[in-house]
């Protein structure tokens, strides 16, 4: 095809990604709405054109403020009382008396001075009215400054200094008691008008007090009281942090229905549908972002996969667009079927095939990128099935496909022919089976007949339809990408192929040949981790070209006439050498794969015909050993280099007289190292380890072949 011969020119690495960018923008675009969400073009005040659900779980951060705030108001005050406080001010009141009594005595004194001044005809002034209200109010000042109640008029303070001593003494223990009555019980600061006119009511209503003096006493009884319990603003702040840290979050959570059909879009409703994205001018780009970091993430895995994939370029190339289509067509058939979702009330995603993919990159590529495509599909899956009410994957769906897959891996390893499919087909729908009852038993929900039935049905179908989409889609694969699946070599080894009848009704020797050297060639590739189903069936080919001149072949010369003996050593080696030519003609005309086309042609390389080389020198002739040698190529894979190597080694130890192991292992060794001195293994990579263990594994089963004719060497 046109389209290999141009990327023979990319370099592998810039071809993978190249590759895999176009497969994750083509997954991007497929899986873009199932990310987006559905979001309305609505406004306050509308009636909901739908019931709509919250797509997502967020906190309200608004609404948890509003609980926490109320919390917070909730939460009384802590306060503490001094009971320090009503000694303190009935010490203040005392303080004030006292020093009125001070001031009158000093009052007094001067008083008694003056008198006897006056008999000593001595002229003094005595303290006028102003002074001696002014000498009180000085000496109280220092007292009055730190107190803005004690604010005395004139009056009040010559009341004071003019009353009666024992009216004076009688208000300070009067206003002393009340004070220390009231300040003995919790005051606080809003509660300071109320105190202070309950002591001005008790000393307007004591009669004990003159009323010349009344006012003064009420305003020293009042600037008495004050608060006697106070705020604790450490313990009360730690509360209100209890308080507002003990209110839980208020969230909206997936599923749960924001607004009724039909209902109105109020404000609040509004508010949370804005909160939620769930509104076209608030959608959020996060989960794009998401989206695309999750492709990302699948594609690099697949590259480090691929990049590391010890496979040849060719067919790694086959490898990375198959699985890249492959993966595309699953996100494709996914992306059909989550349309249906909503039509049902069960769900219709168990029936997607778990397998399918699985299987496709299992039989056209290799098991660790069938492995990996499992999980990557499974991790789409959750995406594109998502309902919304689940949390960022729908997990259920997920680990289906991942058990689905996975079982249809482990039973395929040993698969020989269409029917083991089937058995993997039957097992993975054994294991969806398994898996729904999980499923269905872990929800706790109950189910009726009908519904259990269908997730029955389904989980079978999806097993069965992996196999049937699989043996269906495989064919176009291999035309439209010239593999060489593992289902097709079970086929071309099917004894009824009409090459196969040929070789055997025709050459029954080269068959029998051709079926020892196919099962010494397998145990070797398998040995090596090279495709030994590949080098079976090929084995069974790489000798069709014989058929076409039979006899010239000595394990068909059944009576005992070699056509040889009568023919020149030229003419003879024409023909031997052909039958790698005319089985490659043969194979073509039969539209074989070109694998088995090429060893067909590389099984014998460019190794010359000794034989007959040495029986032209023996006849005089000069030699030209071209004439003598196969057109090759040489050996491009492991399998040719292995089916090569077989080849020789079979006929040799066939044409052995009494074989032991002995024997067996020294021709093994010599064949093997004549072909690394001719140069046989240059052009593939085989390398002398591989060589080593080829040789143990084909003298191991040498052994086991000829065992009943094979003498071992006596003990001495």
């Amino acid at each position: 095809m046109h389209y290999k011969n141009n990327l023979k020119f990319i370099n592998f690495n810039l071809f993978l990604i190249i590759v895999l960018i176009i497969t994750g923008i083509l997954q991007f675009f497929l899986m873009f709405e199932n990310v987006r969400g559905v979001t309305y073009d609505i406004e306050t005040f509308e009636l909901a054109p739908d019931t709509i659900r919250s797509a997502k779980t967020v906190e309200d951060t608004f609404k948890t403020e509003q609980e926490r705030n109320e919390a917070e108001k909730a939460v009384e005050p802590v306060y503490y009382f001094n009971e320090e406080t009503a000694e303190h001010r009935v010490e203040l009141v005392s303080s004030i008396f006292e020093i009125v009594f001070d001031v009158r005595d000093e009052i007094e004194k001067k008083s008694q001075v003056i008198v006897e001044s006056e008999e000593a005809e001595n002229v003094v002034r005595i303290p006028s009215k102003q002074e001696q209200i002014e000498q009180l109010r000085e000496k109280l000042n220092e007292i009055t400054e730190s107190q803005s109640l004690l604010t005395f008029s004139d009056d009040h303070l010559w009341s004071l200094l003019t009353a009666e001593t024992s009216d004076i003494q009688n208000a300070s223990n009067t206003v002393q008691s009340l004070v220390k009555s009231k300040l003995s019980n919790p005051i606080r600061k809003e509660q300071l008008n109320t105190a202070r006119n309950e002591l001005e009511n008790e000393l307007r209503q004591n009669t004990q007090i003159n009323h010349s003096i009344l006012n003064a006493v009420i305003i020293v009884g009042r600037a008495a009281i004050v608060e006697t319990e106070f705020l604790d603003q450490a313990k009360t702040d730690e509360l209100i942090k209890q308080a507002r840290d003990s209110v839980e979050p208020t969230r909206i959570l997936q599923g749960q229905i924001i607004v009724q059909e039909g209902n109105l879009v109020d404000r609040e409703v509004y508010r949370q549908l804005e909160l939620l994205g769930m509104l076209n001018n608030h959608s959020s780009i996060n989960p794009i972002i998401g989206l695309l970091i999750l492709i990302a993430t699948q594609m690099t895995f697949l590259y480090i996969l691929f990049d590391r994939l010890k496979m040849e370029v060719t067919k790694k190339r086959n490898a990375v667009l198959v699985t890249s289509i492959v993966y595309s067509l699953s996100i494709i058939l996914m992306e059909l079927m989550s349309l249906l979702v909503d039509e049902f009330d069960v769900k219709i995603a168990f029936l997607y095939p778990t397998a399918l993919a699985t299987m496709l990159v299992r039989l056209l590529s290799d098991e660790r990128v069938a492995s990996l495509v499992t999980i990557l599909i499974a991790t789409s899956a959750g995406i594109i099935f998502h309902e919304g009410y689940a949390a960022v994957l729908q997990m259920d769906i997920a680990l289906y496909i991942i058990f689905g897959g996975f079982a249809s891996i482990y039973f395929m390893r040993s698969i020989e022919k269409r029917s083991d499919l089937l058995k993997a087909c039957g097992v993975v729908a054994i294991i969806n089976v398994a898996f729904i009852a999980f499923y269905l038993l872990m929800i706790q929900t109950d189910y009726g007949l009908l519904e259990l039935l269908f997730y029955a049905i389904a989980a079978t179908v999806s097993g069965l339809l992996s196999g049937a989409l699989t043996m269906g889609l495989l064919p176009f694969f291999e035309s439209a990408f010239g593999l060489l699946s593992t289902m097709k070599l079970i086929e071309l080894s099917n004894p009824n192929h009409p090459l196969l009848k040929k070789i055997l009704t025709e050459t029954p020797g080269t068959y029998h040949h051709s079926v020892m050297v196919a099962n010494l060639a397998e145990a070797a590739c398998e040995a090596i981790d090279a495709d030994g189903l590949l080098a079976r069936v090929g084995c069974y080919y790489h000798d069709v070209g014989k058929t076409r001149r039979p006899a010239f072949f000595i394990e068909n010369q059944m009576s005992g006439i070699n056509p040889h003996d009568s023919l020149p050593p030229e003419r003879s080696a024409e023909i031997i050498l052909a039958h790698t030519t005319d089985g490659a003609e043969l194979l073509r005309r039969h539209k074989m794969p070109k694998e088995i086309i090429d060893i067909a042609l590389q099984h014998h390389g460019t190794s010359t015909l000794k034989f007959f080389v040495h029986k032209a020198k023996e006849e005089g002739k000069e030699v030209d050993e071209a004439l003598f040698s196969y057109p090759g190529p040489k050996p491009q894979t492991k399998e040719a280099a292995v089916i090569s190597i077989a080849d020789s080694v079979e006929a040799a130890v066939r044409s052995m007289k009494n074989p032991n192991a002995e024997k067996v292992r020294n021709l093994v060794h010599s064949i093997i190292q004549s072909r690394v001195q001719e140069n046989q293994f240059d052009e593939c990579d085989v390398s002398i380890k591989e060589l080593k263990i080829i040789e143990e594994v084909l003298c191991e089963t040498l052994n086991g072949i000829f065992h009943s004719r094979i003498e071992y060497p006596k003990d001495e």
